[in-house]
């Protein structure tokens, strides 16, 4: 594959938008918002919105809309999750110990050992995920289970140095979010790379932004959804457009380098053709081609194994007629992941692209 041309903006603020990419991108990763509890980042995306002229809405699923043009026709829906993989408690044991298990495509071993923090309902607490102890020959510890099977979360345990009746005080139970801690989601640059985790899909939400931005004062129906539960099967997105009866969803997301549909780390967005739950009609994949050679992006195109995005779930299950997932490269996806940043500005370019050529 041949390498496409990169920009030289990577932790630099643009010059063709209001927002600071790099900068926003930071803020978003730093909130917690696993599904079902994302409204402190759907706040602060609300700010943002407010910034730009704009009034968005919150719906009964949480989901954050925003309503463009003058409302005539079938409108077109861009989304990007606000949600990220999480754990959930399943049981406090006797001793403070606490037992979780995923919410959304995370496992144990993409987090290693580590602080977390317990998102309870009066208070939220520090605690550190485990494994236990190496220095043992019994086969019943966790340390000897994983000399011949794979790490599983019936190994973890997270350990808060509070008592079961201080957990309960502070609302802590089965249902509880577990996120990642603060400490963990500071950003690392890397030459003209960045890692950290839960640029899926953070970082999409920053082209989201941008592309709402150049878009606002289209004539167009278009519908912005910053979507809610996604990474539990997108169940936001799937409420959103049995609502508003769609055509077309433009799903935001991350384009994972795997083995079987590699891409190169730069600033060129990728394309979906296809997922475990949909493909891309050929004829969009034509509109695709030509709108790359318009603004002159070598786009890569993707067909993956595994994977879904809030428009091939949707589509998937008749609540759209096309779906497009048009995504940021990137390694390590549901991990600590690594991305080029300027590829948020060309993925709201090729967005607005899209859109306009619809």
């Amino acid at each position: 594959m041949t390498r496409p041309k990169q920009t030289n903006r990577s932790m630099t603020k643009s010059k063709h938008t209001k927002f600071d990419p790099a900068a926003l991108l930071q803020e978003f990763v730093l909130i917690p918002a696993p599904p079902g509890q994302e409204r402190p980042l759907r706040e602060v995306l609300v700010t943002h919105v407010k910034a730009l002229g704009l009034n968005p809405t919150e719906d009964a699923k949480g989901n954050l809309l925003v309503a463009l043009g003058d409302g005539k026709g079938t409108p077109i829906v861009i989304t990007a999750h606000m949600d990220e993989i999480a754990m959930i408690v399943r049981r406090v044991m006797p001793d403070g110990s606490i037992t979780v298990g995923p919410l959304g495509g995370l496992f144990p071993w993409k987090l290693g050992e580590g602080p977390v923090q317990l998102l309870g309902r009066t208070k939220t607490v520090d605690g550190v995920l485990g494994f236990g102890s190496i220095h043992t020959a019994d086969k019943s510890s966790t340390v000897r289970k994983a000399d011949n099977a794979p790490i599983d979360w019936d190994m973890a345990k997270i350990l808060t140095g509070l008592t079961l009746k201080e957990l309960s005080k502070a609302g802590i139970r089965p249902g509880t979010r577990v996120v990642v801690h603060p400490s963990r989601r500071q950003l690392t640059k890397l030459g003209e790379l960045v890692g950290g985790y839960f640029l899926d899909d953070r970082a999409d939400l920053v082209s989201w932004l941008i592309a709402l931005e150049a878009l606002k004062d289209t004539k167009a129906n278009i519908v912005f959804a910053a979507t809610a539960a996604e990474e539990v099967g997108g169940e936001g997105a799937k409420f959103i457009l049995r609502n508003l009866k769609p055509d077309i969803c433009v799903a935001l997301e991350l384009g994972p380098n795997v083995e079987d549909a590699p891409v190169e780390l730069t600033d060129q967005p990728t394309v979906w053709t296809a997922d475990s739950y949909s493909s891309m009609s050929a004829e969009d994949g034509f509109l695709l081609d030509k709108i790359g050679e318009e603004l002159k992006m070598d786009l890569q195109f993707q067909s993956l194994s595994r994977g879904g995005s809030d428009a091939s779930a949707s589509a998937n299950q008749g609540l759209c007629a096309r779906c497009f997932t048009l995504a940021l490269p990137m390694a390590n996806s549901h991990g600590c992941e690594v991305m080029h940043p300027g590829a948020m500005e060309n993925l709201a370019r090729l967005t607005v692209a899209l859109v306009e050529a619809l």
